[in-house]
């Protein structure tokens, strides 16, 4: 399996490192590529936490503006694209509206297994070092809206 690896450094200092998978998802991992070259990432948050669940980011800064940029084709089964990744902790997967080929920027971490989002989100890579940090996020003081009362800050995101 071909891997790209990558590394998620937060602002308070916490670093996250993953691989990209391209021969599951090779239109996502190509998208994700790009924004994290384009240094798109840097300053965003994650702005949805949900213990047990998942963390996401990718779309707003520390004021909650979002930052756009263009949509891609959602790679997984309910979308006729098979991808056999499984949204298992660590995983990464492409947050979406209900639109199948809207995901942009925006990406969740599994916190916890969950085999009900398989074949309709886009999983395309893995944690394999820094599982602790996603622990560490998802256990923050947050919202009803589940949304973080302090900003959970990516400081920048790069390629290995």
């Amino acid at each position: 399996m071909e891997k790209i690896l990558f590394e998620i450094e937060m602002k308070d200092g916490g670093i996250m490192k993953g691989e990209l998978y391209p021969d599951i998802a090779p239109k996502t991992v190509e998208n994700f590529v790009k924004l994290v070259n384009q240094n798109f990432y840097d300053g965003l948050i994650f702005h949805r936490v949900i213990p047990g669940f998942m963390i996401q980011g990718g779309g707003m800064d520390e004021n909650m503006t979002p930052k756009h940029t263009d949509a891609i084709v959602g790679e997984f089964a309910s979308n006729g694209i098979n991808n056999s990744l499984l949204h298992t902790r660590g995983v990464l997967s492409m947050a979406r509206t209900m639109v199948k080929n809207s995901a942009s920027s925006q990406f969740f971490i599994m916190h916890e297994d969950a085999p009900h989002l398989d074949g309709d989100y886009a999983a395309f890579g893995q944690i394999i070092e820094g599982l602790d940090i996603v622990d560490r996020i998802a256990n923050v003081s947050r919202n009803r809206m589940d949304c973080p009362y302090e900003p959970v800050v990516i400081k920048t995101m790069r390629l290995l």
